[in-house]
């Protein structure tokens, strides 16, 4: 057995901890930029907090998921302001914004040498600027991830800067800052966090650490999900998915995921769709195609067991079968109100293309069975 783990330098989390960056972020200078999602006032709190430490800042705000653009005139503006470091204050898009940002802020060069796909993925060769990253929804775990998603609308597809000098200096998880999100918000997030506790756990490149984190935050998705969607007042539920969030990040970013998120960015590159109902629209038909595939190719394999267990801890039956667990995350699905991806315009005319590009996504490569042309499209047919 041989296996890594690489995450943020520090991880602070509880409820409150948000008054903890001050003095957290003093360390990194006198002037942050501070990366916030399309309302820089919900950030209100955090610029509080750092004019008590005597903190200057700047407000780069992300109107939606950030593109090659948004990271160039991040960089700008950091820039002119003279800010030595970043801190992202936000929902997945702000955070990957943020963590690309301060990538490109120390390493020379334009950002389409490093990007995969569509760039030339040259290795960054210095650490980013110091980064700090506080997630305000409960879904991505890109707190500490080692790579940004950004979109490029020519090329019609999303793609990631990826590296370990990316990981943040301090990730501070306070599920106080969740408690206002919207109920939509709440289940799509939480579901993004759920589907990110699964694929790891399931995934080619699973090991002991990352098995632990998945189990566990399973096990807190699964009772907290409904209750958090119903009242986001309920701290309990709100702390449960905030970890679950956290963990699924750690999981993804050290055993990489599979097919759902192997189509998340081919998808989410063409249409208008969130990231979170993609992955919650996929999640239970990608399920069923790889436990179908894997007992006809390889009905020997450890995946089966490993999908049982998935079943074990989101039903809380001890003798689930893989079956059950599939029909929880469908009733899940469901009662959450998750649409179909044909509600955002796919239609049955695009699985030949979506299918091609999904098919070459880095996240497919640990999915736990390679899937063929045929069970991609029944997939996506499902989803629809």
């Amino acid at each position: 057995m041989r296996f890594e783990f690489a995450t943020a330098a520090r991880i602070i989390l509880g409820a409150g901890t948000l008054r903890e960056v001050g003095p957290l972020a003093k360390e990194f200078g006198p002037r942050a930029l501070v990366v916030t999602g399309a309302d820089p006032e919900r950030a209100g709190p955090l610029l509080a907090v750092l004019r008590q430490h005597s903190l200057g800042s700047s407000i780069f705000s992300v109107s939606g998921e950030p593109e090659i653009e948004t990271v160039r005139q991040g960089v700008a503006m950091a820039k002119q302001e003279n800010c030595g470091a970043v801190i992202a204050f936000g929902g997945g898009s702000a955070l990957d914004a943020g963590k690309a940002i301060a990538a490109m802020l120390s390493n020379t060069g334009e950002l389409l040498d490093y990007l995969e796909v569509i760039g030339r993925g040259e290795a960054l060769t210095r650490p980013s600027a110091p980064f700090i990253a506080i997630p305000t929804t409960a879904g991505t775990g890109s707190e500490v991830t080692r790579n940004a998603v950004l979109a490029s609308p020519q090329h019609r597809v999303k793609v990631s800067l990826r590296s370990p000098f990316m990981l943040a200096k301090v990730a501070v998880v306070d599920p106080e800052l969740t408690y206002d999100l919207p109920p939509a918000v709440t289940a799509s997030t939480g579901l993004d966090a759920l589907t990110q506790l699964i694929e790891p756990y399931v995934s080619s490149r699973a090991n002991p650490m990352t098995d632990a984190l998945c189990a566990d935050g399973i096990r807190c998705a699964a009772r907290s999900l409904r209750t958090a969607v119903e009242n986001g007042r309920d701290t309990a539920a709100r702390m449960d998915m905030s970890v679950a969030s956290l963990f699924g990040g750690l999981a993804l970013a050290n055993a990489g995921l599979g097919a759902v998120h192997g189509f998340a960015g081919p998808i989410g590159g063409q249409f208008p769709a969130p990231h979170g109902a993609v992955c919650a629209a996929l999640l239970p038909h990608v399920m069923e195609a790889n436990l179908r595939a894997l007992r006809l190719r390889q009905p020997a394999t450890d995946a089966l067991r490993r999908f049982e267990d998935v079943a074990r801890l989101l039903t809380g039956c001890p003798t689930a079968t893989t079956e059950a667990g599939i029909d929880w995350v469908l009733k899940l699905v469901a009662d959450l109100r998750i649409p179909g991806l044909s509600r955002y315009g796919l239609k049955r005319e695009h699985t030949a293309e979506l299918v091609a590009k999904a098919s070459q996504a880095s996240s497919m490569k640990a999915n736990p069975v390679v899937l063929t042309t045929e069970e991609l499209v029944g997939i996506l047919e499902h989803a629809l």
